[in-house]
C-alpha cells in the first residue's frame, strides 16, 4: 500500500473507530430514527453549498440511482440498525462486530464483481486471522448480553461490505463531495419524518457534542476521506479499516464510558491487529499490476 493509502487508512480507522463512543452518548436522549437525522442534515448542510460552489452537484445528480442504492446500503439502514443495536449494546463489543466486514466482503466480491481484488494466501490468512478473533470476543463477551441487538449488527456489516463497492465500481468517476452531498441528503430526507416525530424534548450538552462530532466529523470529512481511500486502495482492500475500527471503539469504551475490558477483547484484539496487517499488505502480483496501471 502506498504512503498516502496508509494515510488514508489511518485516518479512517480512528476517524470510525470514534462513532460506537458517540453513538451509545446520543442513544440517551435520541432514538435511533431522530439520530440518524440529527447527523445527516447538519452535514447535507455543510456538503451540498460546497458541492454547488465547485460545480460537482450537477455532474453527480446523472449518478442519482447509484447514489440512492449507495445512501441506502452504506447510510439508510446500517445507521438505524447500529443506533438500535447500541441501546442495548456496550459501544466496544458494538465496535468489535463489525470487524467482520472484510470477511464479507472476500467472500460476496468475487461472487458479485469477479477481479475486483485478488485474494491471495497471505490476505486470506490475514482475513482468517482478524475474523477469529472477532469469533473470540463474541464467543467470549457476548453471554448474557442482548442476543436480538447482536443480530441487529448483521445489517451494518453488510451493509459496511457493499458500500465501498458501489463507489469502486459506479461512482468512481462520480464528483466526491456531490455524491457524498447526495447521499447524506437523501438519508436526511428518509428519516425526516421519523427523526422529527421522535425528537427528544431535553437533550444534554454531552449528547449534542456526540451528535455534532458523528454530524460533521464521522459522516461528512469520513466520507469524502473514504472516496479517496477506495479510489486509492480498491474497495475490498479499503474494507480492512473495520479490523482497526475496534480497537478505537475499545479504547474509547473503556477510557471514556467506562466499559471493562474483558478476557474476549484480551484474546481477540492482537488476532485482530495482525489480521489487519496480514489483510493490508498486496501480493506481488497485486502491486505489479497497480504499477503497470500507472
Amino acid at each position: 500500500m502506498s504512503r498516502r493509502g496508509w494515510i488514508l487508512f489511518i485516518a479512517m480507522s480512528v476517524i470510525w473507530g470514534i462513532p460506537y463512543l458517540l453513538i451509545r452518548i446520543a442513544v440517551r436522549d435520541f432514538s435511533p430514527p431522530a439520530l440518524v437525522f440529527a447527523r445527516t442534515l447538519p452535514a447535507a448542510v455543510l456538503l451540498l453549498p460546497i458541492a454547488v460552489h465547485r460545480g460537482e452537484l450537477r455532474p453527480a445528480l446523472r449518478y442519482w440511482r447509484w447514489v440512492v442504492l449507495f445512501a441506502a446500503v452504506e447510510m439508510v439502514l446500517p445507521w438505524f440498525f447500529l443506533s438500535s443495536a447500541e441501546e442495548h449494546l456496550a459501544s466496544s463489543t458494538a465496535g468489535l462486530l463489525i470487524a467482520s466486514v472484510p470477511l464479507i466482503a472476500a467472500v460476496v466480491y468475487p461472487i458479485v464483481s469477479p477481479g475486483t481484488d485478488r485474494l491471495d494466501r497471505r490476505r486470506l490468512t490475514g482475513l482468517l486471522v482478524g475474523f477469529a478473533g472477532v469469533a473470540a470476543l463474541v464467543g467470549i463477551d457476548v453471554h448474557g448480553t442482548d442476543m436480538r441487538a447482536v443480530a441487529e449488527m448483521i445489517v451494518p456489516a453488510i451493509g459496511y461490505a457493499f458500500g465501498p463497492l458501489i463507489i469502486n465500481r459506479r461512482l468512481s468517476d462520480a464528483p466526491n463531495i456531490g455524491v457524498m452531498g447526495l447521499s447524506v441528503a437523501v438519508v436526511a430526507l428518509v428519516y425526516a419524518t421519523p427523526g422529527v416525530k421522535d425528537w427528544p424534548t431535553n437533550v444534554g450538552a454531552e449528547e449534542w457534542a456526540a451528535v455534532a462530532t458523528l454530524a460533521f466529523v464521522c459522516t461528512a470529512l469520513a466520507f469524502v476521506l473514504m472516496f479517496e481511500l477506495i479510489n486509492e486502495v480498491g474497495p475490498a482492500r479499503s474494507t480492512i479499516i473495520t479490523y482497526v475500527n475496534p480497537a478505537v471503539a475499545v479504547l474509547l469504551g473503556v477510557a471514556v464510558l467506562g466499559e471493562p475490558f474483558t478476557v474476549g477483547i484480551a484474546v481477540g484484539f492482537p488476532l485482530i491487529l495482525v489480521g489487519s496487517a496480514l489483510a493490508t499488505r498486496g501480493s506481488a502480483q497485486t502491486e505489479a499490476d497497480a504499477e503497470v496501471a500507472r
